[in-house]
């Protein structure tokens, strides 16, 4: 069988990497990890002696997010090519059954669906960062990610359902902000990469400087001398050890692989793998006439965000699989609309919810597999509660007559998982301090999920890049 090289992007090998030193040198490609990048050769685009090298577990998937693939549409998206395409490791995880990683170039952000609400003012008070310069970094991520809420822009099903809402009771109802590019090609210049991923970041940083990327590159553990980062050791996949040497190292692993490595590599710290927060997950679906709109149907991406009374947020989409759907797929014309809603809620940050590694199990690379310890609060459940009530007022608002009553998923299932390397000021509850280095090991940082010092009830990935943007900076401050 002929094998074509899937050389869309160069990569280096392991042993090509082993004979540089690396200024900063990443480990994951999925938000928090391609923003790092991004950010570093957006700024050293000029400084041609500063080297930035990339290592990612997984091996190169799709040039694009899967919604951008011409042969894709929902049901095959979420029935056969996420599952095909990633880990269920909630499989081995009791209290955690849901997880599911994706071990690829541009990780889960190659199949997430791209909404990205800020989290509330009176959350962002409570982290180790002024209000004002997350305001300035939230702008910048959305501004990089194509945040808008035009995507049902000229939806007569869009405009009723969000009128019904606020003429009844929810008047926090707004348009879902969504990272997709809403430009058409022109001119030259092509826009057909639509939804955003961190494929996007790779993009843009390519075009500034030049990079080192190795695949296949599965990072064990982090090398520390004197309380400062030296580099990785890395295995090749015929199970060779290879040292890559760095000034900076950023982990970007996900929340749940993150303190894996960590804990691997002797890392010392209390709040390393713990506090792990997710969203309690809920779906509601029902069916509602297509004679109650006008012809130019549309599609529906309405937001009902959290506020204090309500601390969960629900995201209204539709009709059914044609919320997003490929020109080359006929839309048909049904009399019964399906309506979806996914409701989040707010999980308190408990100690006892962790990551740990099971000395009793190891990968195949000899290292301890993870495991968790994850319960909801009786908090949590009040939540949960609410968030069931919440999606049957929504619909009764709408005219939407629900199929049964909402659908609760087992813990993971949400894809929010974060918090497990948390920023904060003070060692003993926290991972790392307010730029996202690990107290007390220089040079060391975190990007993904696990650094948000906490979760509200927004979709996190928003808050992880602009806090990784953040760090980027901060590294090159300190780099000079």
């Amino acid at each position: 069988m002929q094998v074509y090289p899937n050389n869309w992007i160069p990569s280096k090998s392991l042993v090509q990497m082993s004979n540089a030193t690396y200024d900063v040198l990443i480990i994951g490609s999925g938000a928090g990890g391609g923003a790092t990048l991004y950010r570093l050769c957006e700024l050293w685009k000029n400084h041609g002696a500063k080297r930035i090298g990339i290592l990612e577990k997984g091996n190169k998937l799709f040039h694009s997010h899967a919604r951008n693939i011409p042969t894709m549409n929902s049901f095959r998206l979420f029935n056969q090519l996420w599952p095909d395409n990633s880990t269920h490791v909630g499989a081995r995880l009791p209290e955690f059954s849901g997880a599911r990683l994706t071990f690829a170039l541009g990780g889960r952000t190659l199949f997430w669906t791209a909404i990205t609400p800020r989290p509330p003012h009176y959350e962002v008070k409570k982290w180790p960062v002024n209000l004002h310069e997350m305001d300035v970094y939230f702008r910048m991520a959305e501004k990089v990610m194509g945040v808008n809420t035009a995507y049902a822009n000229g939806s007569s099903m869009q405009q009723v359902l969000l009128n019904r809402l606020l003429a009844n009771g929810i008047p926090e109802a707004t348009d879902l902000p969504i990272g997709i590019d809403m430009n058409g090609s022109h001119l030259g210049e092509i826009h057909s990469n639509a939804w955003f991923s961190s494929i996007n970041f790779l993009a843009y940083a390519i075009n500034n400087k030049s990079f080192d990327l190795a695949v296949n590159a599965y990072t064990t553990q982090v090398l520390v001398e004197n309380e400062k980062v030296i580099g990785v050791k890395a295995f090749s996949p015929d199970k060779k050890a290879h040292y890559i040497l760095a000034k900076n190292v950023v982990i970007s692993a996900s929340a749940l692989e993150t303190p894996r490595i960590l804990l691997h590599s002797g890392i010392q710290g209390p709040a390393i793998g713990r506090y792990l927060t997710n969203h309690s997950f809920l779906v509601g679906t029902g069916r509602i006439s297509r004679r109650q709109f006008a012809e130019n149907l549309g599609n529906v991406a309405i937001l009902k965000p959290e506020t204090r009374q309500s601390p969960y947020q629900i995201q209204i989409v539709g009709p059914g699989q044609y919320f997003s759907y490929q020109q080359f797929e006929e839309k048909e014309l049904l009399e019964d609309l399906i309506v979806s809603e996914g409701a989040y809620g707010r999980v308190e940050s408990r100690f006892e919810n962790r990551i740990y590694l099971d000395p009793s199990e190891r990968d195949e690379y000899g290292v301890p597999m993870m495991q968790v310890n994850f319960s909801y609060s009786d908090r949590d459940r009040e939540v949960i509660n609410q968030m069931a009530q919440g999606i049957i007022q929504s619909a009764s608002a709408m005219g939407v007559i629900l199929d049964s009553v909402p659908a609760f998923f087992p813990p993971g299932s949400d894809f929010h998982e974060s918090c497990t390397c948390r920023m904060g000021n003070d060692p003993s509850t926290s991972a790392t301090n307010r730029y996202g280095q690990i107290h007390e090991v220089s040079g060391l940082y975190v990007a993904d999920n696990s650094v948000l010092p906490s979760l509200s009830a927004a979709n996190p990935t928003l808050s992880t890049v602009a806090l990784a943007i953040r760090m980027a900076d901060h590294i090159v401050r300190q780099s000079k």
